[in-house]
């Protein structure tokens, strides 16, 4: 940030939305969040407190999680990544702000019209473990470039055709470790700064809050229309990116 008068109330909002949508659906705080911090941060700042902020959001549901957890399902996933995220780390180090900024925007659009029109498919049957892991390595690549850690995992869930139970307990877990590598590989190349660590301290209240909220909201309002606008407005967002 240069220090506008409206830098900081951008970040803080775009921090608490971001909290209150990962509190009430699981995940999509990375999504909601670099539509407005891309614009006001660098990548490696964005991508660095995505990260940061996850595992403190992601990595409490996981606790509560973590008698249904299925590390037979999980290991793949785990494995794939911890390939995966060294190399979106590298990429990240280098990557040209635009670049960045442009390619998360068009993954945003993606997404969106993908989760809004996806047509009723069979099941994904076939791959096994070895299928998971590639998804694993792949979602450890975009964890690593933008902390977007459980957007491709979420999305093969949902093509497995696994019940809405068994997937949060495979998606938030897989975030959670794609995160915490990130972290470990980030700050081995000493890429974490004081002005990250100072925005850090000044959007916990901030991701407190929307995560309070989002979590008294789960389950209190109608699930398929808070979902349609959720995503109606990351199309926006990732319009406005790549414009």
């Amino acid at each position: 940030m240069d220090g506008t008068t409206l830098e900081l109330p951008l970040f803080l909002l775009a921090t608490f939305v971001g909290a209150l949508v990962a509190g009430l659906s699981g995940f999509a705080f990375g999504l909601v969040v670099s539509a407005i911090w891309l614009y006001i941060l660098t990548p490696l700042q964005t991508a660095t407190l995505i990260i940061a902020f996850g595992l403190v959001v992601q990595g409490y549901s996981v606790w509560k999680l973590r008698g249904a957890l299925n590390w037979r399902t999980l290991w793949p996933f785990v494995a794939g990544a911890a390939l995966g995220v060294p190399i979106g780390v590298g990429i990240l180090t280098w990557a040209n702000p635009a670049h960045v900024r442009a390619g998360v925007g068009a993954f945003l659009v993606l997404y969106s019209l993908y989760a809004l029109l996806r047509p009723a498919i069979p099941a994904v049957k076939a791959g096994g473990a070895a299928a998971d892991a590639a998804v694993g390595f792949l979602n450890g690549v975009l964890g690593g470039i933008a902390g977007l850690a459980g957007i491709l995992v979420t999305i093969w869930c949902g093509l497995r055709g696994w019940p809405k139970d068994v997937q949060r307990t495979v998606f938030q877990p897989v975030a959670v470790a794609i995160f915490a590598m990130s972290a470990l590989w980030i700050g081995a190349r000493g890429a974490i700064t004081p002005d990250t660590i100072k925005l850090f301290l000044i959007g916990l209240p901030a991701l407190f809050a929307g995560t309070w909220a989002g979590l008294k909201l789960y389950g209190r309002l109608d699930e398929a229309a808070f979902r349609k606008v959720v995503l109606v407005l990351l199309l926006v967002s990732g319009a406005v990116l790549v414009i």
